[in-house]
């Protein structure tokens, strides 16, 4: 009868936590299957180890990956990822950029164009061709002031 070695199982399950992490994104089970994964590498290397020995070696490589993870790689990611915090909010990614009115902003309302499109600007009254630096964005208006 055919048998089905020890690291082959610790790789299936590897594939089945990692196929959990695209059901339930989270990136725990993720890191978790890549402990499973270095567990079949293991035992393909050392394959007598006891099912005690195996599931304490599990246990820490599983903590160690989700603490490198926590530690050195998400804080790599999330630098590299400038605005990911306002993805869907693209108009607050203008904030700190600046723009030229094309149209004075008279009693706190203007127009000031952002690239080959135009925005509704408030702020202090500026003339026409002032470079203006937003600060805000409420709703479709830019909150702005003269730049310096």
């Amino acid at each position: 009868m055919w048998q089905l070695s020890t690291h082959y199982l610790w790789w299936i399950l590897a594939l089945l936590l990692i196929a959990g992490e695209l059901l339930l994104p989270g990136y725990f089970l993720l890191w978790i299957g890549v402990a499973a994964a270095l567990m079949g590498v293991l035992l393909w290397v050392a394959p007598g180890l006891s099912l005690l020995t195996q599931a304490i070696l599990f246990g820490l490589l599983a903590f160690a990956a989700c603490f490198a993870y926590a530690r050195w790689l998400r804080p790599k990611l999330e630098r590299r990822a400038p605005g990911s915090a306002r993805l869907n909010r693209r108009a607050e990614q203008m904030i700190g950029q600046r723009y030229e009115l094309i149209e004075a902003i008279v009693n706190g309302r203007g127009k000031a164009r952002v690239g080959d499109g135009q925005w509704l600007v408030s702020g202090p009254d500026l003339p026409l061709g002032s470079t203006v630096e937003v600060i805000a964005v409420d709703g479709t208006t830019l909150k702005v002031r003269a730049a310096a």
